[in-house]
């Protein structure tokens, strides 16, 4: 093969985009963590929302010094796994046995670390990505495992299970942990006027609180041996919820229990929220909210307040200083967008 055919060969390449949603998880968050599920089992109440996760690859043709190109909020130009310093992309390609010759990059709708479960649809995306790199398809079940195993064993993440199957499957989801390993995705069946009822009472904000998940949540895991009481009224409330929403009570009931979920779910460790939240979720509660949550494994991110639609506008007012995000749930789960070969 003469020197010209190498490079016109070099130069073939595929580009990949995925497209994976991130979530908004209203109830049993604690139930899913490994610690609890050796015993008990899990449940948890979650949507994925049109906000997403963006994640490129393509062949990176052999023409620079340098063999892994890498763009997120960082540039990184690497010559090998070991160099690259974004934990997750440096443990997605080992986990793929991939070395060279990738350019993978990324961006968002939201701002990460914020609690809608956005590193594990990074992990999934990306993974979803280099499947199809490689010419294979892979089911959400095997991409969910994969990724739970990248997050969980390779990159050793603080992490639970439920955002791996809520930003794969998407939808409105009761997502059952069972204490035999295995895991039901079940979509609630809600008619559509009951599901714009629930939307039309949402309002999403993001406080400008920055945190790292893993760290919160290592508290949380250690003291799950002292939380069962907590931890079996906050699985129960999932099913409460499921009712609520299958019947003619009125949705403020959802709003209601939106509260003392959160307010149980406060006592699980002293990192979930702070003072500064405590008086941002005060502060709604005055300004006419029913109730609410801090999305996530707590101590910033975002803030979902549940509210009648004539009190939309007070609690925009009193948040003015928060990012306020309007957004609808979504059902496609993480996808393939583009593929060009």
């Amino acid at each position: 093969m003469t020197s010209k055919n190498v490079a016109l060969k070099a130069t073939r390449q595929n580009m990949i985009i995925n497209r994976t949603p991130v979530r908004i998880s209203f109830f049993g968050g604690g139930t899913d963590y490994p610690p609890w599920l050796e015993k008990k089992n899990g449940a948890v109440l979650s949507t994925t929302i049109d906000k997403y996760i963006y994640v490129s690859c393509r062949y990176f043709p052999p023409f620079f010094d340098y063999k892994i190109n890498i763009a997120y909020s960082r540039i990184e130009h690497c010559n090998s796994t070991d160099q690259i310093k974004h934990p997750a992309i440096r443990e997605c390609l080992r986990f793929m046995n991939v070395s060279s010759n990738i350019e993978i990059n990324h961006s968002s709708d939201l701002p990460g670390r914020s609690g809608l479960g956005s590193s594990s649809a990074f992990v999934v995306g990306l993974l979803h990505c280099l499947y199809a790199n490689k010419g294979s398809m892979i089911s959400k079940e095997e991409l969910v495992q994969h990724a739970i195993d990248v997050e969980h064993n390779w990159i050793k993440e603080n992490v639970g299970y439920q955002d791996q199957y809520a930003c794969a499957f998407g939808g409105f989801n009761l997502i059952r942990f069972n204490n035999n390993q295995s895991v039901d995705v079940i979509p609630v069946s809600i008619s559509l006027d009951r599901i714009k009822q629930l939307q039309d009472h949402l309002l999403l904000f993001h406080t400008k609180i920055p945190r790292i998940a893993s760290n919160v949540v290592k508290e949380q895991i250690k003291n799950i041996p002292k939380s069962t009481e907590a931890l079996h009224k906050i699985y129960e409330m999932v099913y409460l919820a499921i009712e609520i929403l299958n019947s003619n009570a009125k949705i403020t009931k959802f709003g209601e229990l939106l509260h003392k979920s959160w307010m149980l779910k406060k006592t699980l460790s002293s990192r979930i929220s702070n003072g500064k939240i405590d008086k941002l979720y005060e502060k709604g509660l005055n300004a006419g909210a029913i109730g609410g949550k801090l999305l996530g494994a707590g101590a910033g991110g975002f803030l979902l307040m549940f509210a009648e639609a004539s009190k939309h506008k007070k609690i925009k007012s009193e948040f003015e200083d928060l990012t306020y995000v309007p957004f609808s749930f979504e059902n496609t789960g993480s996808r393939i967008i583009y593929l060009s070969r």
